[in-house]
This record gives structure tokens, C-alpha cells and sequence, in this order.
């Protein structure tokens, strides 16, 4: 008798276990719904001011079309020409694109690193919606694509999660408050990720190392969403950067290692509108490895008019071991498209 009603007891229990977690995964589920609905409807009234920014809270700005991206739902497969931006839906899909260059490395004995740029308002999403929490991720369609792509043998490095753990630390937040970049220390921890995705095989050990120093100082920024914002009186946002000394970080065209993407690749790196130099991801990527990359960025979008850049070199990546390919999630719905370009022929 005694075992009976321990026995109905470890059943309720688990019962009961199991009705909780339907409930709180309903209620998760109830609550990234909402907060889709309030980003589509904040990026759409950015478009109707015609304007791409996006006021949160606590001095944050946001990228409208990063907004109305993570609201889209799916964005691969028969979805993809419904909720792309493309001008040709032939490239609506990003799929295709990707796999075709993965195949086309694969021939040439080159690995691949796909390293999708989470949206901010996934790290930060308490900063622009009264549905936002921090606590897990909204993200859902994105981490399907990316089990998608690694069962095609795609090696994706999902910075997510790294970032989630890392939103407010001492070294300050990893994306820019006023800007649609990553901060100094988004840059940082995405390298120091990358490096340890490249590993150590032999070919790293062949490359001639260099003695590399590094600093850390205040710079001021005027972030491109504090640009179209034209509110002066919004203080302009003070960064900590971690700078890379002796121009290490240069562009090598030699380098084993390709670091393809769009203007991620470039911020704290190329100077001018990119607010700095010799703190981006190619400056921190080449202080992790020890030599410098071949930064093959634009601009703009990462995922078509980079590979064209590689296209016309038409040297068939000769000498190269990893292509690192980084770039802005919003991308797969709000970029140019997704063309299949002949890299190596």
C-alpha cells in the first residue's frame, strides 16, 4: 500500500512538472509573439516618418529595418520571397546562396565560418519593447536557419548567447547605444570566438607570428543613428576601445585567413564615418591569431557585393585556409539579395 501512494505521488509530481513547463513554454511563446508585434509596428511607423530610427529606452536607438526583420517570421524556403526586401525575388532566399558557397570551399579544401551578427535588439530587447526579456531569446527563426545550415555541414558560430552573458560587464555593453554597430567589446568577444573556431591546426603554427600590443582609451563617437536622430541635444556616446598598436591589423591580401562580411567588419577599423582605427574585429581577429587577415568588407551588404569583390580578384581564393564570413543578421530579409556568384571556378 505504502509503495502505491509513493508511486501515485512520483506520478502527480511529474504530471504536474509537466503541466508547469507547458504553461511557462506557452506563456514564452505568447510573449515573443507580442514582442514581434510591437517591433513590426515600431518599424513601421519609422517608415511612415520616413526615418530608419527607432527610440528606446534609456538613450538606446534602434535600426528600424533590424526591427521589422526580427518580426518577419520565417525568412527561408517559400517564406523567403514574401518577407524579403530583394528587388529580384530570384534572391529573396539566403539559403541557397550560402550552401552554394560552402560547396564551392569545400572543392578548394577552404573551411567556412558563418558568423551571423545578432540583432541588437536581440541582446537588448527590454530597450525597445515592453514585451523585451533578456532572459532567454527571442529569436526563434533564427536559431532554426542556423540548424538548418549545420545540418548541411555549414559550421555556424552563433554569438548569441555570448553576447546575452555579456550585455552590461564592466568592459560596457557589446553593442553601440546610438549606432547600428557593435561596440569596442562586441568586436573583442566576437574574435576571441572566431580565433577559437579557427583552432590550431597546423597550417596556423606556419604563419609567421608577430608581437602584438594592445590600449584601452575613452573615444567619442557620433553613431550613425545619432546622425539621422538630428537631436543634438541627445549627448554623444563615449565608448571604452580597445586599440591594436603597430597597424597589425592592417588588410593582408595574403593571409591564410579571409574575413568577408559587410560594415561590421569595418567599424572601430577603416576610420572616417567608421568612427576609428585599429580597434575592429580585423584589429582584435589579427592580435587572437597573431598575424593580420585578408578583410574583404563593404559598406552595405555583406552577403551578395562581398562575394563579388572576391569574384573579381578571379585567383580562386589561391593560399586561403578559412573564410570567416560576418555579417549583420538583417541581412537574410533587408539586404540586396541573395545571389549564387562563381568565387572559384
Amino acid at each position: 500500500m505504502r509503495f502505491l501512494k509513493s508511486s501515485l505521488q512520483v506520478t502527480l509530481y511529474i504530471l504536474l512538472s509537466i503541466l508547469l513547463l507547458m504553461i511557462v513554454s506557452d506563456f514564452a511563446a505568447a510573449e515573443t509573439e507580442l514582442f514581434g508585434q510591437s517591433l513590426a509596428e515600431k518599424a513601421t511607423e519609422a517608415e511612415t516618418q520616413k526615418t530608419t530610427v527607432v527610440s528606446g529606452k534609456e538613450g538606446w536607438l534602434f535600426f528600424a529595418p533590424e526591427l521589422r526583420h526580427l518580426s518577419v517570421g520565417q525568412f527561408w524556403g517559400a517564406a523567403a520571397q514574401r518577407v524579403s526586401r530583394a528587388s529580384n525575388p530570384e534572391f529573396a532566399d539566403p539559403l541557397p546562396a550560402i550552401l552554394d558557397f560552402k560547396a564551392q570551399l569545400d572543392k578548394a579544401g577552404i573551411a567556412l565560418i558563418f558568423v551571423p551578427i545578432p540583432a541588437k535588439a536581440t541582446i537588448y530587447p527590454e530597450m525597445v519593447s515592453e514585451h523585451g526579456d533578456a532572459t532567454g531569446r527571442g529569436d526563434t527563426y533564427h536559431q532554426k536557419f542556423y540548424d538548418i545550415l549545420r545540418k548541411h555541414g555549414v559550421n555556424v558560430l552563433d554569438l548569441t548567447p555570448l553576447f546575452l552573458k555579456n550585455r552590461f560587464t564592466d568592459a560596457g555593453a557589446v553593442y553601440c547605444k546610438q549606432d547600428t554597430h557593435w561596440s569596442g567589446q562586441g568586436c573583442v568577444l566576437a574574435a576571441e570566438a572566431i580565433a577559437e573556431a579557427i583552432g590550431t591546426p597546423a597550417w596556423v603554427a606556419e604563419v609567421p607570428k608577430r608581437d602584438i600590443e594592445i590600449e584601452t582609451r575613452s573615444t567619442e563617437i557620433m553613431g550613425d543613428l545619432w546622425r539621422e536622430l538630428g537631436d543634438e541635444k541627445l549627448q554623444k556616446e563615449q565608448l571604452q576601445l580597445t586599440y591594436v598598436k603597430e597597424g597589425v591589423g592592417a588588410s593582408w591580401r595574403a593571409s591564410p585567413v579571409v574575413l568577408l562580411g559587410d560594415s561590421h567588419c569595418l567599424v572601430f577599423h577603416a576610420g572616417a564615418n567608421m568612427h576609428a582605427q585599429g580597434a575592429g574585429l580585423p584589429d582584435h581577429l589579427a592580435y587572437q591569431l597573431g598575424f593580420p587577415v585578408d578583410v574583404v568588407a563593404v559598406r552595405g551588404s555583406g552577403a551578395t557585393p562581398s562575394r563579388l569583390n572576391l569574384y573579381r580578384r578571379r585567383d580562386n581564393m589561391k593560399g586561403k585556409r578559412v573564410v570567416v564570413w560576418c555579417l549583420s543578421v538583417r541581412e537574410f530579409t533587408e539586404g540586396q539579395g541573395w545571389r549564387l556568384v562563381p568565387v572559384i571556378r
